[in-house]
């Protein structure tokens, strides 16, 4: 029971009281952490292991009583093991091909879709796979495992009532409630780790048990905060599942690792305090996150790259190169710096100038709409929660938290024609969506953004070609960039609009689509089972950044369903000929041109929707000689804060010379050389580079270190033979065999250059040195001239 709906979100518990602040963790010290565990432990742990095994017995009696009827097991090889229903494990599959592919498994996947506990039998012939921590369904179980691990030691240590503990991107959390709403502190991390590994060594089987609810109720009486999980998530009359390892028994779904010894190195990583079901009218809670791994070299490795990521954290680079920051005024809103507002337009002004190759248009829509349009598009019932909400002129109004709707408004505002098809509509407008505040985090996570947001109005016939287009955009892209990906099919989720043949047709074309373009450039995809949007099925793609991190960014979403709810339709080329036809027999003689009155009827439908301030549509059949388009939703680099952000961290800060928001320092060797300085950054400058002087007083070796530091692409120091000759001495970032080097380059030829690798978007230096420079041992910094 770790993933809570959003049903839950706006449930109180415990009254009016204000949350309690999370206190200042101390510095670590083991006079300050008390005793190791409680003793005697709390008196809850007894009463529910007594229910437990009360309830456990009886379930082994039942199950005894189960026939053993032959089964055949499919492995993915295409081997079949035989079996006994009720009575062979995955776990004994996996002993009876090795005893190494037996400690290796984390968890097994029967029929491709449920995971299953290796130590519980099988119940009927089925296809097997053996999963481990590689897998990513395998570490999410070993993670997950590893929480309960974590809750057991904080139950031992605190005596606290545990909430949730679920597995994430990096590890796992648990949160909890202490004794007289305490706090976690740092001096509670080692006794922590202490606990956990006397819990691996004593390779504490996890236990599955099915339980009432009303069981349930009985077994959690000491917990508030789990009497409202089985409240409101579990039905009356049906059963849900606990599982126990050791003293710990938490409401759970499962499945686990088959004992505590597969967790064999473990690590505490943070703290914080949090509130119930992330609602701040709830209780403040404490949370402690932590990592696991099957073996300690995994650990280590995990910890090196957390060392490389906190180098290139995004929020320190732009701190350090003045890019961005936040104020407390405006939370989630990000606060554009110059310099990064030079990053944040050279990304757009790329993705303008494929549009123009690509054929899109760009348009602007408003930021608030009246929420008939979200509930006209279905959003208001999906989304409302995350959007906000104003009240103007006794009506609410929302801040758009994307522009689809917007976009299909448009499309309908006159009639339109097969021959307009695809329309390729692209908007950079600003979005709104009200994150939580502790789910706020630099640019990855805000409230205020822009996406190079695009829809594509298309034939079906068009689709495969569009979505083509798409991929081809996308390689070149992020190819650019240096950036892999990785591509998942997201398909029809549990809540959805629309009929489900629509679906299969729509999921259908983006097969074929994502297999062609597989086919032809290598590689897989991945399908992402009830992951689509509520209007359609999607392609999401996720980025690898140089660290290996997955990120994601891009998205192709095929929608039948807006153009339903919008009533949209173009006039197809069969009624366009016949009508042309028609008229030549029936009026031989042009006729003087007339305002077309279906225009004319928009206009006044238009007029009557804002006078009323609620643009309801009365949803309309297919006019005859007319269909429906086909909506496709694309992003590319996503949110352009985000992307930014994902770049900052790719390039450690280290930005490509394109984009680079310091791209040329020019230093004077000398006072006397400051006016050639200050004219070779005027010629630079009227080139669109980024440049600046350094004027200072500082030594030549100490401005040259500045400007290395604050990563300028190219410095251009000049002297006598510099100004003399018009040349200037370059020095490359990313070349260590240019940072010493006396070869002046011709002024028009730096600029020639530099022209060309703006252009172009390279990434490599147009100023190679010659293989003597190569050779030739780097001179130390005291050496330059001055």
């Amino acid at each position: 029971m770790e993933q809570v709906t959003e049903s839950l979100k706006k449930a109180v518990i415990g009254g009016e009281k204000k949350p309690k602040k999370e206190k200042k963790a101390p510095a670590a010290n083991a006079a300050d952490s008390g005793p190791l565990e409680l003793n005697p432990p709390a008196n809850f742990i007894q009463e529910r292991l007594d229910l437990f095994d009360k309830l456990y017995k009886e379930q082994q009696e039942e199950l005894a009583k189960k026939p053993r009827e032959d089964i055949l097991i499919t492995m993915p090889d295409g081997s079949v093991k035989p079996g006994k229903s009720y009575e062979t494990t995955p776990a004994d599959i996996a002993k009876g091909i090795s005893n190494s592919l037996y400690k290796r498994t984390v968890v097994a996947r029967i029929d491709g879709e449920t995971l299953w506990d290796i130590e519980r039998p099988l119940e009927k012939s089925c296809k097997l796979e053996l999963l481990d921590f590689n897998d990513e369904q395998g570490k999410f179980v070993f993670w997950h495992s590893s929480a309960h691990i974590l809750g057991e030691a904080c139950e031992r240590r605190f005596g606290c009532s545990l909430c949730i503990g679920p597995p994430v991107d990096n590890g796992f959390y648990y949160e909890m409630a202490l004794p007289e709403q305490a706090a976690v502190q740092a001096s509670d991390w080692a006794p922590l780790e202490t606990i956990v590994s006397k819990i691996v060594k004593e390779k504490q089987p996890f236990q599955r048990l099915e339980m009432s609810k009303e069981d349930l109720l009985k077994m959690f009486a000491y917990n508030k905060y789990k009497q409202h999980i089985i409240q409101d998530k579990i039905p009356d009359g049906t059963r849900t599942t606990v599982y126990r390892n050791g003293p710990l028994i938490d409401l759970c779904r499962g499945p686990h690792v088959p004992d505590t010894s597969r967790i064999e190195s473990f690590a505490i990583m943070k703290n914080s305090s949090s509130y119930f079901l992330g609602d701040a009218n709830n209780d403040s809670l404490q949370r402690i996150y932590g990592v696991s791994f099957p073996d300690k070299k995994l650990m280590a490795a995990h910890k090196k790259f957390l060392e490389e990521a906190a180098k290139r954290d995004h929020r320190v680079i732009g701190k350090q190169q003045e890019l961005f920051y936040f104020e407390e005024c405006s939370p989630g809103s990000a606060m554009w710096l110059p310099h990064g507002m030079r990053i944040n337009n050279a990304i757009m002004e790329y993705i303008r100038e494929e549009y123009w190759k690509r054929g899109y248009d760009e348009v602007m829509t408003p930021n608030m709409f009246n929420v008939a349009l979200w509930e006209q598009s279905g959003h208001l019932a999906h989304y409302k929660d995350d959007m906000f909400i104003l009240d103007v002129d006794k009506e609410q109004f929302g801040l758009k938290p994307m522009n689809c709707p917007a976009h299909a408004m448009m499309f309908r505002h006159r009639e339109r024609s097969h021959k307009e098809l695809p329309l390729r509509l692209a908007d950079f407008g600003v979005l709104h969506r009200n994150e939580a505040s502790g789910a706020l985090s630099g640019l990855t996570r805000v409230r205020r953004f822009q996406q190079d947001d695009a829809h594509i109005f298309c034939r079906e016939d068009q689709i495969k070609a569009e979505v083509a287009d798409l991929f081809d955009f996308m390689k070149s892209f992020y190819g650019m960039l240096g950036l892999t990906f990785k591509l998942k099919l997201s398909t029809r989720p549990d809540k959805f609009m629309g009929e489900i043949e629509t679906w299969d047709r729509a999921e259908a074309k983006l097969k074929e689509a994502l297999d062609e373009f597989v086919n032809s450039t290598g590689g897989s995809w991945e399908l992402n089972e009830g992951d689509g949007a509520f209007y359609g099925p999607k392609i999401d793609i996720a980025v690898l950044d140089c660290l290996h991190r997955s990120w994601q960014c891009a998205t192709i979403q095929l929608d039948f369903q807006q153009p339903i709810n919008f009533s949209l339709e173009y006039q197809t080329a069969e009624v366009a000929h016949k009508d042309k036809s028609q008229e030549a027999k029936e009026a031989p003689a042009p006729a003087p041109a007339a305002a077309p009155e279906p225009a004319a009827a928009a206009g006044d439908e238009k007029k009557d929707k804002d006078n009323k301030r609620k643009p309801l549509l009365v949803k309309k059949p297919l006019a005859a000689g007319c269909a429906r388009p086909v909506m496709i939703h694309r992003a590319m680099a996503g949110s352009i804060e985000r992307f930014t952000a994902i770049l900052c961290e790719h390039f450690a800060g280290k930005w490509p010379f394109w984009m680079s928001p310091r791209q040329v320092m020019v230093i004077p060797v000398g006072m006397g050389f400051l006016d050639y300085a200050k004219e070779v950054a005027l010629i630079l400058k009227q080139e669109k580079i980024h440049v600046d002087v350094d004027s200072s007083g500082n030594t030549l070796q100490k401005k040259i270190r500045s400007a290395q530091l604050a990563q300028y692409n190219f410095i251009f120091v000049v002297g006598d033979d510099e100004k003399k000759n018009r040349k200037v001495n370059i020095r490359y970032r990313d070349d260590t065999s240019t940072q010493a080097r006396d070869v002046p380059v011709a002024l028009d030829e730096a600029i020639t250059k530099l022209r060309a690798l703006k252009a172009d978007r390279g990434i490599y230096n147009p100023f190679p040195p010659s293989k003597e420079e190569k050779e030739k041992p780097a001179a130390p910094a005291a050496a330059e001239k001055n």
